[in-house]
């Protein structure tokens, strides 16, 4: 057992605003973390080579995904089709795995992968270099050190060296590929060969990585290419051939075969993948068996198995599954062999899991049996009961022989009881095949497919990255997802439901050269009433209230977390997070039932809605329709002519003859008016505002030549005075300030209003224009201008509300909420892009960057509301319309 690491978090009850029921007191969650060499301790014990013998069609891309805002789901492509790539102007043919699903190219937009260069296509590639006579060499993975290590330099002299330069009559295969083809070299990858000696068993799977347009021989050009899945979808990864050598011999892995190259190259095309071979260092068997399949796993300790394990394998064995099993290795001796015939240290596959009918002289019934097979082939088989030969044979008829296939065959594979099986073994592991990876005329037969859902998403400090349920106050902030159970399993008698939830971190492995591991991940599971699914999304209150029903074994980090379920049939909410708020990392989550299944994202619609109450009681027309009800239409304040006459004419002194001011006279106004009018710092440190003169005049100009009293604060004076924007703004004087030329002094903060020297930006200045500019001028009219004020005013009232420190940033977490006080209503997706746009490097907002939030989130919100006036939710633009908005927007 890998030494772990566990972390405990205070368990103190919490004690949040009263509610009629009893806070549920979870237990406290509690984190594996495992070191770099652990996770390779953990890799060699565990499955060395799982094979997979199944005899029909298998393993079709997970490509089938249920309910809205699923992000895994592909565009069928004709096989016909030539694409054209807009950033190198090349020309190539989608292509699809044997089972339909498409291959994208590595870094193409909408592989999921980012690109770290230029986007390769293999075909194009081959067909230059042929006709210009040259050989391949990949500038995205040069034959560098840079390409074999990112933590430290080579400690010797590597040579990269061709095929050809390595030996005589260099072959891609030679007398087709096997497991024996797979000898791990001086990387610590076992946890890949032993999947990639698995994926030579079956000749689809294997040809779906390993494609069969390549060669040494016909068409050669140095360059070669090979297939993964990664989280939803299968990416062609092109390399070069040259490959680490050290006194001419292969560094990594090689064949037992000199001159066979195949294992070689696709440990390459996989270190390319993941940035460097010091990347591989470290994993799962369970990891690579899905890069490989597009799978989900499961792997069982047979000492603290599941009373049902039986049932699972049998399960397992109806849907494809690919099952293995393996036994501790002897420290001391390699491969040491166990007195029942066993090789310790090895892998075995399991062939076949049934209940065999038995008759005795004395009863008669069924007995479970397991059908293993030793890679090898060879005479080391099990020599207890149920062996070869074994004298318990005679107890079962021939006919269930028959059917069975039962042979004595010298080829490696046995039957032995389940019972045994518990007792000689150690671990077994399942590959949980993708409902697609079934033909008609294996279902035919009686096959049966798993119904999958599948969804992306991500966690982002500061709006989605919420911890564990420790955490009470941030976990509701994680995404959320429902998963509606409706048929219990067909053979329960319980009438239970069998779920499968996966969660993957996505691309974690391939980021270590920039210093991340994989993060503490794991999930948990609450029952929803039909009440609760009105909800969206959950907030604290039913968490705290709530307990889960179910939950992953450990947060650990490992780059997938999965376990097995029995529910029924009913409304789940599945809440992924890291054991830690303020975690960033993206993943990808999957559930398998045997019955059907729908899944959504538990979260917002985008909209708008109502202001909040302690913000503002002011007109809403400039948000929409009051028709719509999109929120309260509310009395309009009564502005006494003087007041208003003397605006404009401040307004018409700022903007000239055109009574319109641009970006650059509206940012002079507002800059000198929230920065040197409204906060002017007194000696003391106090700030102090100054309050207009009586009768609302302009008193004496300033030093400058400005227009004492402060635009902002003369129009807001007008527009909020005895509301919360008025106090947002600092207008509200007191009765005996009221008719006097006085300074009203503040508490020093670090307030809001104090921008630093450079003012709002350009960006949000243009962007304010914008927002309003219904002409497309570029400027802004008294009228708009007036608007924007009450805009600016009741932004300001928010960002005040939620900026409890006074810091003149919004913490962590309240984005959405300061959001939906101001009335807009955004979803996790939209959360998550503001903040990755406008967010500070610790998840917090300052007050220019929540305006610009509000400023782009109306505007673009305004813009589509124009074109669905059909309230349908559905806008139509062309692309000149579309480039045009968002271009001036």
């Amino acid at each position: 057992m890998p030494k772990t690491h566990p972390k405990e978090c205070d368990p103190k009850p919490r004690f949040f605003e009263e509610e009629s029921s009893d806070e549920i007191q979870e237990d406290t969650l509690h984190c594996l973390r495992l070191s770099q060499v652990e996770r390779v301790n953990l890799a060699a014990s565990s499955l060395i080579g799982v094979v997979n013998l199944l005899q029909e069609d298998t393993c079709k891309l997970i490509n089938e995904s249920v309910g809205k805002g699923v992000v895994c789901e592909v565009q069928e492509v004709p096989e016909n089709v030539v694409k054209e790539d807009h950033l190198t102007n090349k020309s190539w043919k989608r292509e699809k795995t044997f089972d339909g699903a498409p291959i994208f190219r590595l870094g193409e937009r909408g592989s999921g992968l980012r690109s770290r260069g230029d986007v390769q296509d293999f075909h194009t590639l081959r067909q230059e270099c042929l006709a210009q006579g040259t050989l391949f060499e990949d500038p995205e993975f040069p034959a560098t050190d840079s390409s074999l290590m990112f933590s430290r330099r080579p400690d010797r002299y590597v040579e990269w060296r061709r095929p050809m330069e390595i030996a005589d009559d260099a072959q891609f295969f030679v007398e087709g590929y096997s497991r024996f083809d797979v000898q791990q070299g001086e990387l610590g990858d076992c946890w890949l060969l032993a999947a990639a000696a698995n994926l030579t068993q079956d000749p689809k799977l294997f040809f779906r990585v390993v494609p069969e347009d390549q060669s040494f021989q016909e068409d050669y050009a140095g360059i070669f290419h090979f297939r993964f899945w990664q989280y939803g979808r299968w990416i062609d990864v092109v390399i070069d051939d040259r490959l680490p050598t050290y006194r001419g011999e292969l560094l990594y892995m090689h064949s037992t075969e000199k001159n066979e190259f195949w294992s070689a190259l696709l440990e390459k095309a996989y270190a390319k993948l993941h940035g460097s071979y010091e990347a591989l260092k470290g994993g799962t068997t369970c990891e690579a068996m899905e890069d490989f399949t597009g799978g989900v796993t499961e792997m069982y300790d047979l000492k603290e198995a599941p009373p049902n394990l039986y049932n699972i394998l049998l399960k397992g064995m109806e849907r494809n599954s690919m099952m293995g099993c393996s036994l501790e290795p002897d420290p001391q001796v390699l491969e040491a062999e166990t007195s029942e015939g066993l090789i310790r240290g090895h892998a075995y596959s399991i062939t076949k899991v049934q209940m065999v009918d038995i008759v005795t002289p004395n009863t008669s019934g069924k007995i479970p049996l397991v059908r293993l097979r030793n890679p090898w082939g060879n005479e080391a088989e099990w020599n207890g009961a149920w062996s070869d030969q074994s004298p318990e044979w005679r107890y079962i008829p021939d006919h269930v022989k028959e059917q069975i296939g039962l042979n004595f065959d010298v080829d490696g594979e046995f039957w032995m009881s389940f019972k045994d099986f518990l007792t000689h073994f150690d671990r077994v592991e399942l590959c949980n095949l993708s409902p697609d990876s079934l033909s008609d005329d294996q279902v035919s037969r009686g096959k049966k497919k798993w119904e999958m859902s599948v969804f992306e998403g991500e966690w982002t400090p500061g709006v989605t990255a919420g911890g564990c349920r420790n955490y009470l106050e941030t976990f509701w902030h994680n995404p959320q997802y429902v998963i509606s159970l409706e048929d219990p399993d067909e053979d329960d008698d319980e009438g239970k439901c069998t779920v499968i939830i996966a969660l993957m971190q996505k691309n974690r492995r391939s980021r270590r050269n920039m210093g991340m591991d994989c993060l503490t991940i794991g999930f948990a599971v609450y029952h929803l009433s039909d009440r609760d699914l009105m909800n969206k999304p959950q907030r604290m209150n039913y968490f705290k209230y709530n307990a889960s029903v179910a939950r992953s074994p450990a947060f650990i980090n490992l780059r997938e977390v999965s376990c097995r379920f029995k529910l029924p049939p009913g409304h789940y909410l599945i809440v992924p997070s890291t054991f830690d708020p303020n975690e960033e990392g993206e993943f990808l989550i999957r559930v398998f039932s045997e019955g059907r299944n729908h899944m959504e994202e538990n979260d917002e619609e985008v909209g708008m809605g109502n202001v909040d109450d302690r913000v503002s009681n002011y007109d809403e027309t400039e948000y929409g329709d009051s028709d719509n009800n999109i929120t309260p239409s509310l009395p309009q304040p009564s502005y006494p002519d003087p007041q208003k006459s003397a605006m404009e004419k401040l307004f018409h002194d700022i903007a000239g003859e055109d009574m319109e001011v641009d970006w650059m006279e509206l940012k002079q106004i507002l800059d000198h008016s929230m920065k040197d009018d409204l906060m002017k710092l007194s000696s003391n440190g106090a700030s102090q505002l100054q309050a207009p003169p009586p009768g609302g005049g302009f008193g004496v100009a300033g030093d400058d030549g400005s227009p004492p009293g402060g635009i902002l604060a003369l129009l807001c004076s007008a527009f909020c005075k005895d509301n919360a924007l008025g106090q947002a703004f600092g207008v509200n004087n007191d009765a005996g300030a009221e008719g006097r030329n006085e300074v009203i002094t503040i508490a020093p903060s670090q307030s809001v209003m104090d921008y630093g020297d450079g003012g709002f930006s350009k960006d949000v200045c243009r962007s304010m224009v914008a927002m309003l500019d219904v002409d497309q001028s570029g400027k802004l009219g008294f009228e708009e201008f007036r608007t924007l004020l009450n805009d600016i005013a009741k932004w300001k009232a928010v960002f005040k509300l939620y900026d409890k420190d006074g810091s003149g940033r919004l913490g962590a977490f309240e984005l959405r909420q300061a959001l939906n006080s101001a009335g807009y209503h955004l979803n996790n997706r939209v959360l998550n892009a503001l903040a990755h746009r406008y967010g500070s490097r610790d998840g917090k907002i300052a007050f220019d960057d929540f305006i610009m939030c509000a400023v782009k989130i109306k505007t673009m919100i305004d813009i589509f509301k124009e074109r669905d006036v059909d309230g349908t939710n559905m806008a139509t633009f062309s692309m000149e319309e579309w480039v045009e908005k968002t271009v001036y927007s």
